[in-house]
């Protein structure tokens, strides 16, 4: 990519959320997924140690081994989570989160938080625009 934005990226350089060309429009949404949170949460509650893919898969209610692939496979090209294989038949393939994935999980605790304790209000906001939507 060769856009102003990856540019700065590449130097080091703060990227802008406002800029069309900035990744960090990519990166927000790779981040912003449920899966991406709830992968990072698991693997944050399990620090230090390493998490095995079907382990993953069992704390992650909901998620299809797909989905969690593709989830792990975009934190660990993303420097958020490091994979290790074991070699073995079938491999043994474990996960944890780099110092990286350590400071997002800081981050998207706040949003969680803020999440769980404001989901009635947000209910009721959808409720109000449905039933608002229902009588036009």
């Amino acid at each position: 990519m060769t856009t102003r934005g990856a540019r700065a990226a590449d130097r080091g350089v703060r990227g802008d959320l406002f800029d069309p060309q900035c990744p960090t429009r990519q990166l927000l949404d790779r981040i912003g997924t449920k899966w991406t949170s709830m992968a990072v949460k698991t693997l944050a509650d399990a620090a230090p140690d390493e998490v095995r893919f079907a382990e993953l898969k069992r704390r992650m209610p909901g998620v299809s081994q797909k989905m969690l692939s593709v989830t792990l496979r975009s934190l660990v090209r993303d420097g958020l989570v490091a994979r290790r294989v074991e070699p073995a038949v079938p491999p043994r393939v474990f996960y944890r989160l780099t110092g990286l994935g350590r400071s997002l999980d800081a981050v998207l605790a706040g949003l969680r938080s803020w999440a769980e304790e404001h989901m009635a209000e947000i209910d009721r906001a959808n409720r109000a625009a449905q039933e608002g939507a229902d009588e036009e």
